[in-house]
């Protein structure tokens, strides 16, 4: 099975309430998992991090041959494909656990996509809902 995972990372301030966006699909555009999750306060950096780590561990739950896996987020795209180092001491440990999870799969390809694309957005609309519904109360 080869899925498609996207996946998002915000806060609300910098540090500041954070959440998580997962949308995990197969080939055909299925919807195997929507995940939203409170991340209490955290950076938007590490938030971006803790959404690939969830989608990861989602996607090994299914046992695909390949991940793709979408993100808005240029620098942890950059650095999970070598592009870039990780300069950020608080970054390397979730570096560290997505290089992990990834090599669990074996074959996870990483792209940066704008906000806008549609599923992307939706994504980041899960990380709205779930600060929204977190903060409300």
């Amino acid at each position: 099975m080869k899925l498609v995972v996207n996946c998002d990372g915000g806060s609300r301030g910098n540090p500041g309430h954070a959440a998580a966006g997962v949308v995990l699909r197969d080939e055909m555009g299925n919807v195997l998992a929507r995940i939203g999750k409170y991340l209490g306060i955290t950076t938007n950096n590490v938030a971006e991090y803790q959404s690939l780590i969830i989608a990861l561990e989602e996607a090994l739950k299914h046992k695909p041959e390949s991940v793709r896996v979408i993100m808005d987020s240029e620098l942890v795209v950059r650095q999970m494909n070598g592009e870039y180092k990780v300069k950020a001491a608080h970054l390397e440990p979730l570096f560290e656990k997505a290089k992990e999870l990834a090599e669990k799969i074996g074959n996870v390809s990483f792209e940066n996509v704008r906000r806008s694309d549609s599923y992307q957005s939706e994504a980041d609309r899960m990380v709205n809902e779930t600060l929204d519904r977190h903060l409300s109360g």
